[in-house]
C-alpha cells in the first residue's frame, strides 16, 4: 500500500510557479472568444500572463506567493488612452465652453508661451498618470513638449506609454523651429529605443499647424526607427473645409499625397472623415482615435464610429487634453459616452453597443496603436496589464451583464489594483509609485503661477 502511494505522489504534476494569483467574481479576458469567465482568475509570472481559467483551474496549476482575491469584483484588461495631452492637466479648466481655435489660439498658446518649461512638464504628466492610474488606465498616448521628461515620470509611474513629441510649424517651448523640433524628436526615439514602457513617437501636431517638408520629416523619423507617427487629424468641420479650400484636398488626402500615411500612424479625432478618407486609411492601416468628451465640449461633431469600425479601421478611445477639451482622463465615462452619441445621433439604441465601446477601450485600441500582440486583453503570453474593478458599491449592483456593467454602471473610482507590466502600482485605492499629496500640493502652486500669467484670478 505504500509503494502504490509514493506512486501516486511521485506521478502527480508539480505546480508551476507564479509570481502573482488574481481571482474574482469575474474575468473579462477580450480575448478571441471575448470569454468572460464566472468565478475566474488568472496567474501571472514576470511582466506575463501564463495562465486565465476559473479560479479551480488557475489554483490546482499554479502556486503564487502573492494573491488578489475579491469575489465582489471584476477582473478585465487595463484600460488604453489612444490620445490626450498629459502635462496640460495643469491648464484644467483654464478656458472652457470654447471653439477649438478661439480656445487654442487666444487662451491655450499663449498660456503654453508662458509657462511650460521640463518642470512644468513633470509635475503636470506626474498629475496625470496619478489620476489615470486611479481611473484603471495602463497604456496612454500622448503627444506633447519636453517628452523625454513625459517618458520619465511615465516609468517612474509604472504606466505604459506610446509617447509622441510635438512637431509643429512656429516656436514652442522645446523648439524654436519645426527643424530643431525634428532634431529634438530623433534624439528622444534613439534615448527610449526598446524600452519596455516607453513606444517613442514623432507627432507633428496637424497638417494646418505643420508644414508639408515637417511632415514628410516626422514620417522618416517613424519609419526609420520603426515606431507610429501621431498627428491630430480631420478633427473639426472647419480644419476639414480650409484644406479643401486651401489645397483642394482633405487633411487625408494631403497627407497621402505627401506619403505621411506610408508606416503606422495614428490619427486622433477622425470627425470629419470623409468616404474617400476611410478608403486611404483602411488601405493605410492607419489607426484612430475616438475622442467623445472632447468632441462634444468642443462641439466638433460626432464621429461615424460604427461605420469606421464596420470598415476594420481601428479605431480606439481617448480622452484628448484636460484644458477645456475634456477636463478628465476617465475611460470608463469616454466608453459610456461613446456608445451614447452614437445612439442618439442615429435614433438607433442598437448602434455601437457596450461590447463594442469596451473593445474601444481594450484590444481594439491595443491594435490602433500597433500593440496587439503585447497589451489588450489576458491572454497567455500577453503583458500582465490588468485591472481589478469593484462591484459592491450601490451603482453596481445588481449585475446581470458584466459588460453591460462596465460600460455603463461602473465608475472609475471602482478600480481598486491595477498592474502593469507585472507590477503592482495601485493597490486598494492607493498608488505605490506617487506621492499622491505632493502632486496635488505642487498642482496647486501651479494654478496660482498660470492664473497670474494669463491675468486670471
Amino acid at each position: 500500500m505504500r509503494l502504490f502511494l509514493f506512486f501516486i505522489a511521485i506521478t502527480l504534476p508539480a505546480a508551476e510557479k507564479a509570481d502573482w494569483i488574481w481571482s474574482a467574481g469575474h474575468v473579462i479576458t477580450m480575448d478571441r472568444e471575448r470569454r468572460v469567465i464566472a468565478d475566474g482568475a488568472i496567474a501571472i509570472q514576470g511582466d506575463r500572463i501564463v495562465g486565465v481559467g476559473t479560479r479551480s483551474e488557475i489554483d490546482a496549476r499554479f502556486k503564487a506567493a502573492k494573491r488578489i482575491d475579491r469575489r465582489d469584483a471584476v477582473i478585465a484588461p487595463g484600460l488604453i488612452d489612444t490620445h490626450t495631452h498629459a502635462p496640460m492637466s495643469l491648464f484644467r479648466g483654464l478656458a472652457d465652453d470654447r471653439r477649438l481655435q478661439e480656445w487654442l489660439e487666444k487662451f491655450i498658446f499663449p498660456a503654453e508661451a508662458k509657462n511650460v518649461d521640463a518642470e512644468f512638464v513633470r509635475w503636470g504628466t506626474r498629475l496625470a498618470c496619478l489620476e489615470m492610474v486611479l481611473s484603471g488606465t495602463t497604456t496612454y498616448t500622448d503627444m506633447y513638449y519636453f517628452e523625454e521628461v513625459i517618458a520619465e515620470e511615465t516609468k517612474a509611474a509604472g504606466l505604459r506609454g506610446v509617447l509622441g513629441q510635438t512637431v509643429i510649424g512656429f516656436p514652442v517651448p522645446d523648439a524654436k523651429t519645426p527643424q530643431e523640433g525634428l532634431a529634438r524628436t530623433e534624439r528622444f526615439l534613439q534615448r527610449f529605443q526598446n524600452d519596455p514602457l516607453i513606444v517613442p513617437a514623432p507627432a507633428p501636431h496637424a497638417v494646418y499647424t505643420t508644414p508639408d517638408d515637417v511632415l514628410r520629416g516626422a514620417r522618416a523619423l517613424a519609419n526609420k526607427y520603426k515606431v507610429p507617427m501621431l498627428i491630430h487629424l480631420s478633427e473639426t468641420k472647419r480644419e476639414n473645409e480650409e484644406s479643401k479650400a486651401k489645397r483642394g484636398m482633405t487633411p487625408t488626402q494631403l497627407l497621402e499625397s505627401l506619403g505621411a500615411l506610408e508606416g503606422r500612424t495614428l490619427g486622433a479625432h477622425g470627425v470629419w472623415l470623409e468616404d474617400g478618407d476611410l478608403d486611404i486609411l483602411k488601405r493605410r492601416g492607419v489607426g484612430l482615435a475616438h475622442c467623445p468628451s472632447s468632441n462634444s465640449k468642443l462641439a466638433s461633431g460626432v464621429a461615424r464610429v460604427p461605420r469606421i469600425l464596420e470598415l476594420g479601421i481601428a479605431m480606439g478611445l481617448g480622452t484628448d487634453g484636460f484644458a477645456g477639451s475634456n477636463n478628465d482622463a476617465n475611460l470608463f465615462e469616454e466608453m459610456d459616452l461613446a456608445a451614447k452619441m452614437q445612439k442618439v445621433s442615429s435614433l438607433n439604441p442598437e448602434l455601437l453597443p457596450a461590447r463594442q465601446a469596451l473593445e474601444m477601450a481594450t484590444v481594439i485600441g491595443a491594435k490602433a496603436l500597433g500593440l496587439e500582440k503585447q497589451i489588450g486583453s489576458l491572454e497567455n503570453g500577453k503583458r500582465a496589464d490588468v485591472i481589478l474593478v469593484r462591484t459592491d458599491a450601490p451603482h453596481a449592483v445588481p449585475m446581470y451583464d458584466v459588460v453591460s456593467q462596465m460600460v455603463y454602471a461602473l465608475k472609475g473610482q471602482d478600480v481598486n489594483d491595477v498592474m502593469v507590466n507585472g507590477k503592482l502600482i495601485v493597490k486598494d485605492r492607493k498608488v505605490l509609485t506617487l506621492d499622491a499629496a505632493k502632486i496635488l500640493a505642487k498642482a496647486r502652486e501651479y494654478r496660482q503661477r498660470v492664473a497670474q500669467s494669463v491675468g486670471i484670478r
